[in-house]
């Protein structure tokens, strides 16, 4: 969160990891619950002047962008007039598919939620049921009059993953479920930081009674898009891949014979 600039990479605030015992489940039907939480500590004055509607939209794109940055742009998120969707590279790889996100502003609590439509990622009775991602910001007490803490939850619930039904529940939480959480805890320290992405839509832009413009992108127009890969890093990493496996094969393939 935060009006800060990149060029500074201190901490203003703090961030804590704070799950629930039992973050992550699944129902007997195949449907998962998954909760990653964060106590951010940070100067009153900080939350007071970010405790907008504007700011909660920011929040958002702050965290589809810290997902396409996290994988190297590997996944990015395309924001259409009807909804969000998370692509693997480009279409039609759509591993989710979201609605248009849906917002809460109250004096003591902030919710961003995207109702889940379909994709890759998403097992068939997930696509007709009420599965949601969910960004939930509590205003708390706090002991020091010049500090404010608020708690961050994000939440995926009633999301049928077709992981789990292709192959195996126990793969579907050793791969796709840890990496969602390693993600999601990696977005909730980042907040330390203070530091959110200019909105790409703008519904709140012109904020202030918590009234926006008009949002785009309109019916028809391409879709805004979030992230990009990074060819050159790609291609360093692909290098140091080869020469790493010719090494091993003059040092071992080489002795053979």
């Amino acid at each position: 969160m935060g009006l800060l600039k990149r060029t500074k990479e201190r901490l203003v605030a703090n961030s804590v990891i704070a799950d629930p015992e039992q973050h992550t489940t699944m129902s007997r039907e195949g449907a998962v619950r998954s909760i990653q939480a964060a106590d951010v500590t940070m100067p009153a004055d900080e939350l007071v002047e970010m405790w907008t509607p504007r700011h909660l939209e920011r929040l958002a794109r702050t965290y589809w962008k810290y997902l396409s940055r996290v994988t190297l742009g590997l996944i990015r998120v395309e924001y259409t007039d009807t909804g969000r969707d998370v692509v693997f590279l480009r279409r039609p790889f759509v591993l989710l598919r979201f609605a248009a996100p849906e917002y809460e502003m109250t004096p003591g609590r902030g919710v961003v939620r995207w109702t889940i439509k379909d994709g890759i990622l998403v097992a068939r009775p997930g696509r007709s049921s009420d599965g949601y991602l969910e960004i939930d910001v509590q205003r708390c007490d706090s002991d020091r009059p010049d500090q404010a803490r608020v708690h961050v939850e994000v939440e995926i619930a009633n999301f049928y993953p077709s992981l789990a039904t292709w192959v195996a529940r126990w793969f579907y939480s050793i791969t796709q479920s840890r990496i969602h959480v390693l993600v999601t805890h990696g977005f909730l320290r980042s907040l330390a930081r203070l530091e959110l992405e200019e909105s790409a839509v703008g519904r709140f832009a012109d904020d202030g009674d918590g009234v926006g413009g008009d949002p785009y992108p309109h019916a028809g127009e391409p879709p805004v898009n979030v992230g990009d890969t990074p060819w050159l890093a790609w291609a360093g990493i692909a290098a140091g891949v080869a020469a790493a496996c010719s090494l091993l094969y003059l040092q071992f393939g080489g002795s053979r014979r």
